[in-house]
């Protein structure tokens, strides 16, 4: 049933479910449920784990002594597992009962682990007895299992309460929802490789010498560098003079793994090119072998939907199930507050204060027995001690960093020695300061706080670092951990550190869980291959970890891959290549996802403080700014000088004359003294402060002396002015005029201006109600013209906790005082808002001008006659029209134009030798000059609101145009490196990111990102901390050291001389040299350097070489060296560098973006249930009708179609062939194929059965029914073109008709996603990400193009090096784009960015920069990594949170999602059917038909829930008073009614909503009330139908009744008149006008009014009465049934049919006869006809009009009126209500003062 649906997570059920060692619970044996036998079996499987991992032949021939240890290790621990395993079948038995052995997991697992210990046992056995050779070492693989026994020993620590039910339900949703994020990433990868297969089939093109034999090719036939060439002669490159292109058609072995071959080689290629490495190289190889324009397209986009939109949506699902789990596991992971006592003293804290503050400090800090130790207590927590430290850690720092080396042939000592002297000081002084603190707090305080222990331990690490044996080892690693000390110095780094830091407890459980799984992968994948011959990599267990913790960096990852695949079998070959990616789609996708998910986890607030936060930023948003710019108050320093103007109208042209605020604030603010009077100036705040402002009055100087008047009193005077102040306003306020809306008591600044502004505050707590905008004051204040109305009270049903009301009224103020002071300066000084002090404010001209700067196009055109908005078709193009004015989409495309020519210049095709690029050149100039020359004209240039350099948009116009300006003037012809002209060529470069400035949403992401760059800079900051740490250490330790000769064979330096011949690389394959043979060769000088790329010797290039390990890049040579030249224990440095900079720094980066971007949105503040609600509002938006037509009863035919088309087996049907259709392109289809005709056959064939489909779904919904569905006319187009293709195979048949058939068979592919529930969702998802971050995708686009230009300006003619060559440099714009965008994925963006950092003598220098080959260096460094970091760190992860935001839509089931996907299908259905034409919208009257259909959790029951109902109905009719309603209207009006709105909705939202139902309630019961007395009139008419005549109508009847009483009365006058004396007959007379009077006013019968105070609708009709206790005519008690009887009470049944009943009898006192006129004589009759609200609106209310001459009296509320009619004359009678009336559910109640009763509407 539709209701309030309450939160369906319940409370967790403490249930302890870990495993600690559960298996042993039910044992009997008592030793075998000790502790120490537990933690005895699990050290057992420890050192199981160790053993396994020692077991390699490398590692037996290193260490023989290692053979026997292991062995006997194995033996013990297996008879040990074995006994235990004894124990446990002998008492728990082994298949009997439930708690049996077998059917326990753990125990299986157990035993699955001992029998491979057994195996491994006896295998070793034989080893030792030689019974086993080295030629079954492959044998080694049956010890693969064994590390997973590690799985026991962690499995003791899984300790949480919950219900092993709940637990399980966690995981399997989340392993379904990995599965659907699964099954939609190989839906891309089959696509992409399919493509991948007809795109380019076999790259196996090669340049070959003319001499060679084709049949026998070695390395010595190749091309140097070895290139792909194309044979065809139009596109590719074309292999140079002397050889030849052939197709090589060697083994895999020799040619390589990665290819387009067939569909699986495709995938494989696919999934190397997703991991963004490598993947140029395969590029670079399909350009040169096949038009360009294929790779670029193919490659490009593979990267942005695989690796940046599919991959990231893992990211999000990892993170909303580690969500999930979090919440869940709260008790596991703990409170988030509870880290807080490692960081502070756990004992309870006391405030100490002085004058400078107050603080918390320790209990036990002030309990100190002696007293010099108190007056040290001072200096100990004073400021200056603590500046001093941070000076001298600041300092040591700075220090050490100065460490450099040099290759001179010096020692190296000589380098450092000064140092060492200059670092014991340093020591000595912390060491002291350590001292010092142990002193004063005494040894237990000062280790009792963490943060000492830290400085403790630095201590005594530095005082051994100064030991000579340890100087410069591993202990340097203390020194360079002081500057970690600094981050105390910046609160809020030291905040920042500890949000992420300080719950230590998840991010340390998850490195845990990586090193666990690193550690087990490593030791299987060296049992595995570590028989494999000649291969390194898994020998020993260091070498299988360093290869298995680079795959999970993903650093040539693909190389140890391809390696290990060379050495292994044909058949295994594939399995090998499995293991690798699903170990790598492992790490990659979910374990670093999980550090994402953790980070951002440590940055998630809790509910109560998202709560508060929401209301801490509502009260800000409220906070406007009420002061004007600074360039806007430089006119408040100059006198005020209003001017006259000449007035072109006559006085009587102005309607009211408007006072002026200012001079009448001025005027009121002047005494009758002479002295200076002060002025208080702001609210109580500047009480505290002191401050007072005086203004001295200005000297009068007149001509004639004052003549002495009677001055009047202060008080008086601003009395007078204040009434003629709000005369005036009110006066303006009711014709209209748009001046800022006054505030009464705002125009005194003195103690009576904060008193009224204090009343303001109290008054207009409650002035504004939900949406209610300020245009309803306006109206509010035009119906009774009493302005101090807007303050008062209105009535509501509760109060919230924080008014959101007051908020914006509190906005609308600041406002309204901002728009005061600079209508103050408009109307004080002459040159205010004058553009230039030269245009006139008010001239043509410049209405001209703004006229031009301002117009755009309005999409929301209305109707002129109805008012109502047209319906335009293409609706989003019309908006995006409408986005900018016309002279911005002017500039825009100038802009454009201007850029594109900038794209056609390079180093040989300058601007200053073409005319046509000097053209578009002037051409922008001039545009942009008359732009800035109108805007200037229109708004001015600065001393104006509106300015031109109002912000930083307009500077960066300004600083565009100069500079163009500037290159038009100048036009260098010379441009040496590094000067003036160049410097201008490269700002010149900046000119596309105007467009950021003329797209409102462009400009929008630019200040969502400044906005997060705080969050940013506290992250650099961090690993910028990291680095230098890292790196000051580095150079201590190997400063120096890495240099070594070029000659791998020369290990001295005084050696290293002379020339040597060196190999030179010429390709990839594995081509070996043929007979009499040797590798090619050169001759090249020894040269001793250090390693060409990186490092140590100083603190910049060791910081530079960090910076790039930080990508990823380039650890993996600085490994290799220092294992090479150091040993194999130093490589520990950069590992751990890798790990805590690139697995937890990187990834602050992506939660910090992601964090800052939901802050933005709004979402970051959002509870769950709010958030469940945006996402359910999303959800909505992208639902649709199914436009599926219902079945057709009436035809049999059509109807038996319809249930087959319909049919689940008949989906799956065409869903088989369509996968089976697109399996055809397995292999590529070429014309010189044999295959090729066959499975073009088949497709043709296939083509056939869609069109089938089509034919079939057209008879059973008929074409128009057919066409309505979006899905339908797509699936049309593709059959369409199966069909054509089908046609033109068997009439062509050549490679442009396969083409054909392959596209049509690629868009068939797709129609798989909507046949898949979960494929369409994440499609939606990707297709909805793409479409919001359409302008994030253009400003990266942009920020690549500029530094595309920059780059051919800098790096055009740099010489050819390791990565920069042919096919990349940055020779043109375009091929510097297509760098840069391999630079985004990281793709050795290093090795170029130190190609372009050659200079001489390794380059040619020359006069121009397009006469050199050298590069920048420092240049270099800032183009690249600033590149680097804004793009890959910042615009990147935009497209993550993005995708974080979007996947909630998909990620949702029936428990926590609002309105489950079922819920939405089942309305579209119900839809479905009352829909019949498939427009989408419906009239109004058959919302009830869809409302009663409803099903599930929308489901409302007319007869149960009538009034829920009423309201839904009501809701939707007065949504387009009466019109048609569409399908998201109705579905959201059911949501809101489905969710506890209180829990889902914001603050404002539920305001607004409140309110619309508060109206509804109202609205719905007046109808309730008005159907029912319709029905009691249509009962009484058809009572009275023979008397049908005399009642026709309302009034015929009244004035019926109204006859007879006056009959009667008359007579009854006569006859106490005795022939009737003067004075009655001048009663009756008077008393009969007065009927005739009331009888002409009562022509309506009912009066609708709104109350000035509620704003509700009251209705009010007359009765009439008997004022005298004669009986009445019998058919006229008849006719009204009513009882004859006085004496018999009615009971409050009901009468008839309709009549609400009621429990309840009143009863009203007699009146007064001829007490007033308000009240009858005698006894009448009071009817209460609309009861509901109260009618009472005070003194100020004018019941005039409700009746004639006879005012209603002031009601105090709850009260009603009721109508009597006694001789002729209408009273009006007040009644209280003795019965409250429940707005749900509304009565009439009736009030008889006598027991004659009838009712008249």
């Amino acid at each position: 049933m539709l209701g309030r649906k309450q939160s369906l997570r319940g409370e967790l059920l403490p249930y302890e479910v870990a495993q600690e060692e559960t298996n042993n619970e039910s044992v009997g044996v008592d030793w075998m449920n000790k502790l120490w036998m537990k933690r005895l079996l699990r050290m057992s499987a420890l050192l199981c784990l160790c053993s396994v991992s020692l077991n390699t032949p490398k590692t037996f021939e290193l260490y023989p002594f290692l053979r026997p240890v292991t062995f006997a290790c194995d033996l013990t621990t297996g008879l040990l597992f074995t006994a235990e395993m004894v124990v446990k079948i002998n008492t728990r038995s082994l298949l009997k009962g439930e708690d049996s052995y077998l059917r326990d997991r753990w125990c299986l697992f157990d035993t699955s682990m001992l029998f491979f210990l057994w195996i491994s046992v006896i295998l070793q056995a034989l080893e030792l007895t030689a019974l086993v050779s080295s030629t079954y070492a492959y044998l080694s693989i049956l010890r693969a299992p064994r590390p997973l026994i590690m799985i026991r020993f962690i499995r003791v620590f899984l300790k949480f309460s919950m219900p092993k039910s709940r637990i399980n339900q966690i995981f399997k949703r989340s392993g379904q929802q990995i599965y659907n994020v699964t099954l939609f990433f190989l839906f891309f990868m089959s696509l992409y490789g399919l493509l991948g297969v007809q795109f380019f089939g076999e790259l196996r093109n090669h340049c070959i010498l003319n001499d060679t034999d084709f049949n026998h090719i070695t390395v010595n036939s190749l091309t140097i560098p070895d290139t792909y060439c194309s044979m065809d002669s139009s596109s590719g490159y074309q292999c140079p003079e002397g050889t030849v292109c052939i197709k090589l058609k060697d083994s895999r072995y020799k040619l390589g793994f990665n290819g387009f071959d067939e569909i699986a080689t495709s995938i494989f290629t696919v999934y190397q090119a997703f991991s963004q490495e490598g993947w140029v190289f395969i590029m670079y190889r399909a350009v040169d072998t096949l038009p360009a324009w294929r790779a670029f397209m193919y490659f490009t986009t593979m990267i942005f939907f695989l690796s940046w939109l599919v991959k990231n949506v893992f990211i999000a699902v990892i993170t909303e199930t580690f969500n999930e789990i979090r919440v869940q596991f709260q008790q596991m992971w703990g409170q988030r507050g509870s880290q807080l006592a490692d960081i502070v003293d756990a004992r309870a804290p006391i405030i100490s204060g002085d004058d400078r503050g107050w603080k918390l400090v320790p209990t036990d800090a002030t309990r100190h027995q002696y007293r010099t130790v108190m007056l040290f207590l001072p200096v100990l927590n004073s400021a200056a001690f603590h500046l001093l430290l941070m000076a001298a850690i600041l300092a040591n720092g700075l220090f050490t960093a100065s460490m450099s080396f040099r290759h001179d042939g010096r020692p190296r000592s000589d380098f450092y020695q000064q140092h060492y002297y200059i670092e014991v000081g340093f020591t000595v002084f912390f060491n002291l300061e350590a001292l010092f603190k142990i002193w004063c707090l005494g040894f237990r305080d000062y280790y009792g706080r963490t943060i000492y222990k830290f400085e403790f331990l630095l201590v005594i690490g530095t005082t051994l670092h100064l030991l000579p044996q340890f100087y410069l080892s591993v202990l340097t690693y203390f020194q360079v951990l002081r500057v970690v000390r600094l981050i105390k110095a910046s609160p809020l780094l030291e905040d920042f550190v500890y949000k992420i830091f300080g719950p230590g407890k998840k991010l340390g459980s998850l490195i845990i869980f990586t090193m666990c799984l690193l550690i087990i992968t490593s030791s299987i994948s060296m049992q595995l291959f570590c028989f494999l011959a000649d291969f390194t990599k898994f020998e020993t267990f260091p070498e299988a970890f360093m290869s298995m913790f680079q795959i999970l960096t993903q650093e040539a990852w693909v190389e140890v891959m391809d390696e290990t695949m060379l050495r292994t079998s044909e058949t295994i070959v594939p399995i090998v290549a499995v293991y690798f990616i699903l170990y790598h789609l492992f790490v990659t996708l979910i374990v670093l996802s999980l550090f994402v998910a953790v980070i951002l986890d440590n940055l998630e607030l809790d509910e109560d403080i998202k709560k508060l936060k929401q209301l801490k930023a509502r009260e800000q948003s409220a906070e406007i700014k009420k002061t004007l710019p600074r360039r806007l108050r430089l006119f408040e320093k100059f006198p005020d000088r209003p001017q006259m103007t000449r007035l072109h109208k006559v006085p009587s042209d102005f309607n009211l004359p408007k006072v002026r605020d200012s001079f009448v604030r001025q005027f009121m603010l002047e005494t009758g003294d002479d002295e200076d009077l002060p002025i208080d100036k702001g609210n109580d705040e500047s009480k505290g402060n002191g401050k007072v402002l005086y203004r001295k009055k200005q000297p009068l100087r007149l001509l004639n002396s004052v003549i002495s008047t009677c001055v009047a009193g202060t008080n008086q005077k601003q009395n007078a002015i204040t009434g003629i102040i709000n005369e005036s306003n009110n006066q303006r306020l009711l014709l209209g005029d748009s001046g800022p809306i006054p505030i009464i008591g705002t125009v005194k600044q003195g103690a009576a201006g904060q008193k009224n502004r204090q009343d303001l505050k109290k008054g207009g707590h409650r002035s504004f109600r939900g949406s209610v905008k300020i245009k309803q004051t306006y109206e509010h204040l035009k119906e009774n013209g009493d302005l101090g109305a807007m303050n008062r009270t209105s009535t509501s049903r509760r109060t919230p906790d924080i008014d959101i009301k007051l908020l914006q009224a509190k906005r609308q103020q600041a406002e309204m005082r901002r728009n005061q002071r600079e209508e103050d300066l408009r109307e004080n000084h002459p040159y205010f808002d004058t553009p230039l002090f030269l245009v006139p404010r008010e001239s043509g001209f410049r209405r001209l001008c703004q006229r031009m700067v301002y117009a755009r196009y309005c999409p929301r055109l209305k109707d002129p006659i109805t008012g109502k908005e047209r319906k335009l078709h293409y609706k989003r193009f019309h908006n995006l029209v409408g986005l900018v004015t016309y002279l911005d989409w002017v500039m825009i495309f100038v802009t454009t134009l201007s850029c594109l020519s900038m794209m056609f210049e390079t180093p040989r095709y300058r601007l200053c030798d073409h005319r046509e690029l000097q053209i578009a050149e002037f051409g922008f100039v001039v545009f942009m000059s008359l732009e800035l020359g109108l805007k200037i004209l229109a708004d001015g240039l600065f001393f104006t609101p509106k300015a031109l350099f109002k912000d930083a948009a307009g500077i960066l116009d300004l600083f565009t145009f100069a500079v163009g300006l500037a290159m038009l003037c100048w036009m260098p012809k010379v441009v040496p490196q590094n000067s003036s002209a160049q410097l201008l060529l490269l700002l010149r470069c900046l000119r596309p990111l105007r467009i950021f400035i003329l797209v409102p949403h462009m400009r929008k992401v630019v200040c969502e990102l400044c906005r997060g760059f705080k969050e940013i800079l506290l992250v650099s900051t961090l690993l910028i901390v990291l680095m230098f740490v890292f790196a000051s250490y580095g150079v201590q330790l190997y400063g120096g050291r890495l240099a070594r000769c070029n000659d791998s064979e020369i290990k001295n330096r005084d050696l290293c001389v002379g020339v040597f011949l060196r190999k030179v690389f010429v390709t990839k394959m594995k081509l070996a040299p043929g007979e009499n043979e040797t590798h090619p060769a050169i001759l090249v000088p020894r040269v001793w350097a250090n390693p060409r790329r990186f490092n140590f010797d100083s603190i910049g290039n060791a910081m530079l070489a960090l910076f790039e390990v930080l990508s990823f890049k380039g650890w993996l040579d600085i490994r290799d060296v220092l294992i090479k030249t150091l040993g194999p224990v130093h490589a520990i440095y950069i590992h751990i560098f890798v790990f805590l900079g690139c697995m937890i720094g990187l990834t602050l980066f992506v939660g910090v973006v992601i964090a800052n971007y939901s802050e933005n949105k709004g979402t970051a503040l959002l509870t769950v249930d709010q958030r469940r609600w945006c996402d359910l509002k999303k959800r909505l938006k992208i639902a649709q009708p199914l436009h599926l037509p219902p079945r057709p009863e009436g035809h049999r035919f059509r109807a038996f179609i319809y249930d087959i088309t319909q049919h689940i087996y008949f989906k799956r049907f065409i869903a088989l062939m369509v996968i089976l259709n697109s399996s055809l392109l397995c292999v590529s289809w070429r014309e010189d194929q044999a295959h090729t005709s066959l499975l073009a056959t088949i497709s043709s064939c296939l083509s056939f059965v869609f069109v089938a489909e089509v034919s079939m779904k057209m008879i059973a919904f008929t074409p128009h029914g057919y066409w309505q569905s979006r899905r339908n006319r797509y699936d049309t187009l593709v059959t369409v073109m199966g069909l054509v293709w089908a046609i033109t195979n068997y009439t062509m048949g050549n490679d442009l008709s396969h083409s054909f058939g392959f596209v049509a068979i690629i868009l068939r592919f797709f129609t798989i996603t909507g046949k898949h529930a979960t494929l369409k969702m994440l499609m939606l998802t990707v297709v909805v990400s793409v479409y919001k971050s359409f302008f994030i995708i253009m400003g990266m686009f942009l920020l690549i193009f500029v530094y595309a230009l920059t780059g051919c300006l800098l790096f055009g003619t740099v010489k050819y090096g390791e990565s920069v060559g042919r096919q990349a440099n940055f020779g043109s714009t375009p091929r510097g784009i297509i760098m840069l965008f391999r630079i985004v994925t990281g793709e050795d963006w290093y090795k170029i960015m130190h190609d372009c950092m050659v200079l001489p003598p390794f380059c040619t220098p020359g006069t121009n920069y397009w006469e050199t080959d050298c590069g920048n260096f420092t240049a270099a460094m800032i183009f690249f990594c600033s590149f680097y970091v804004i793009i890959t760190y910042i615009v990147l992860n935009l497209l993550v949170a993005i995708i974080m935001e979007n996947f909630s839509l998909f990620y949702s089931n029936e428990e926590d999602a609002l309105l489950s996907y079922a819920d939405i299908r089942n309305f579209q259905n119900t839809w479905n059917i009352v829909d019949v034409n498939q427009r989408g919208v419906i009239p109004v009257r058959k919302v009830k038909f869809v409302l009663r259909l409803l099903k599930g959790r929308l489901e409302v029951d007319p007869q149960k829930d009538r009034l829920l109902f009423k309201h839904m109905c009501f809701e939707l009719e007065r949504l387009h008073n009466g019109e048609d309603v569409t399908f998201h209207d109705v579905l959201n009006m059911l949501s809101y009614r489905s969710v506890d709105i209180r829990k889902s909705l914001q603050l404002e939202e539920l305001m607004a909503r409140e309110e619309l139902e508060y109206l509804i309630e109202e609205e719905v019961a007046k109808q309730t009330i008005r159907q029912w007395l319709d029905s009691c009139l249509k009962r009484m008419k058809t009572v009275n139908t023979h008397d049908a005549k005399d009642h026709n109508s309302l009034l015929a009847g009244l004035r019926a009744t109204n006859d007879q009483l006056q009959e009667a009365q008359e007579e009854k006058h006569r006859e106490f008149s005795s022939g009737g004396g003067e004075r009655d007959a001048t009663e009756v007379k008077e008393t009969d006008g007065s009927g005739k009077h009331r009888r002409k006013g009562m022509l309506v019968t009912r009066s609708d009014s709104i109350n000035s105070v509620s704003g509700r609708r009251l209705f009010y009709a007359p009765c009439h009465g008997d004022g005298s206790t004669q009986q009445r005519p019998t058919y006229d008690k008849e006719r009204l049934g009513v009882s004859s009887n006085p004496k018999k009470r009615p009971s409050r049944q009901s009468t008839g049919k309709g009549i609400p009943s009621s429990s309840f009898s009143h009863s009203v006192g007699e009146c007064s006869p001829g007490t007033s006129p308000t009240c009858p004589t005698g006894s009448g009759q009071h009817v209460l006809v609309f009861p509901y609200s109260s009618i009472g609106g005070g003194a100020s209310s004018n019941w005039s009009s409700r009746g004639p001459g006879h005012p209603l009296p002031p009601l105090a509320p709850p009260s009603a009126l009721a109508v009597c009619r006694t001789g002729g004359v209408i009273n009006w009678h007040p009644l209280t209500i003795l019965m409250t009336i429940d707005h749900l559910n509304p009565e009439i109640i009736f009030q008889v003062a006598s027991t004659k009763r009838h009712m008249i509407q």
